[in-house]
């Protein structure tokens, strides 16, 4: 028997005030999945304060926010995001999930909690979410033993004066204002503590899907392919990012799929209720049989003045699609076009 998971990169719904409108262009594709996972970058809450309104968070009204996600099928999702933020704004967004019974992974109460899966039982099988984030606020963000916030790993930066020639575009030495290599990690202790709760996860569930919250414009840095390559090795089957609000290149890791950006999916707001342009996301499909993971692919994604998401036509993604192609060569994964759809080559 087969299963099918669609997955989707940011959601934030804030300023919406008709459910219907975000989702209604892409209701029929969802259905056309067994499970479908959201990343939820903002809070359902009534009570906004200055500094996170217009500084860290986004918010959403809770019923609008709990109609939509409903009425769209979406049944997961994903709190541990860089605006998800103040301790009121995560128990309560949570308390309202809770009520409407909409389960979620990547914050809480407490560290343990905010680190837990999210499990769902779908046509016989068990399916665990973890959400983990790397872009986050130092101030009383990250949850703890005794405070609520989201569940991380944190990365590290160094700036290398590149002494040995590293990379074919960086000039010699010898020249005045060489810009440094930049180098970044996972954190040793967050890594291996991720790595506990995933091996958990992995022994109670029979599909598990890691999603992270990292990045910076385009590029798929260090610590992102470490922190993926770390989740595949440790019995996840799929593993997707967000965050940047692009379209990231696509790898194919042991047979298993890394949607490193899937971009935004429904994102017509930021911060200060500024207008997002034109974005172009990706939604994720992957299949499952009863041997395991069969497929995987994508559907390019885009949203119009009605804040209506909506399943691109591909022949007029061509530049979309050679630049998501060009970037997942890069890292020796082919893709192939199939009418609208992009799939991988897993093995």
């Amino acid at each position: 028997m087969t299963f099918t998971l669609m997955l989707t990169g940011d959601v934030n719904l804030m300023n919406v005030t008709d459910p219907d409108v975000p989702f209604r262009r892409v209701r029929d594709a969802f259905k056309t999945a067994d499970l479908v996972f959201s990343n939820l970058e903002c809070c359902l809450t009534e009570r906004l304060n200055e500094g996170s309104t217009h500084v860290e968070g986004f918010f959403s009204d809770p019923k609008v926010t709990e109609s939509a996600l409903k009425s769209a099928g979406i049944e997961v999702v994903g709190l541990a995001n860089n605006v998800n933020y103040g301790e009121e704004a995560i128990n309560e967004s949570i308390g309202h999930l809770d009520r409407a019974g909409i389960p979620h992974t990547g914050a809480g109460a407490n560290d343990a909690a905010a680190r837990a899966p999210a499990t769902v039982e779908r046509k016989g099988r068990k399916i665990a979410f973890l959400q983990r984030s790397s872009v986050y606020w130092a101030t009383n963000h990250e949850a703890t033993k005794h405070s609520a916030g989201i569940a991380v790993i944190r990365g590290h930066t160094a700036y290398q004066v590149p002494m040995y020639k590293m990379k074919k575009e960086i000039p010699p030495l010898n020249r005045p204002g060489i810009p440094p290599y930049i180098v970044t990690w996972a954190d040793k202790a967050y890594l291996e503590r991720f790595e506990a709760d995933l091996a958990k996860a992995r022994a109670e569930a029979d599909i598990v899907v890691c999603s992270f919250h990292w990045g910076l414009h385009k590029d798929v840095l260090d610590y992102m392919k470490e922190i993926a390559h770390c989740a595949i090795d440790m019995g996840a089957d799929v593993v997707i990012g967000h965050g940047p609000h692009y379209s990231l290149g696509v790898e194919v890791y042991k047979g298993k799929p890394i949607y490193y950006g899937l971009g935004s999916f429904s994102f017509h707001t930021g911060h200060g209720g500024v207008a997002h342009g034109d974005w172009i996301g990706m939604m994720a499909k992957v299949r499952f049989g009863d041997d395991g993971l069969e497929s995987a692919g994508f559907e390019f994604v885009r949203h119009n003045q009605d804040n209506e998401t909506y399943v691109c036509d591909l022949a007029k993604e061509e530049e979309e699609f050679l630049d998501i192609e060009k970037r997942s060569r890069d890292m020796g994964t082919r893709i192939m076009r199939e009418g609208d759809h992009v799939s991988l080559k897993l093995r």
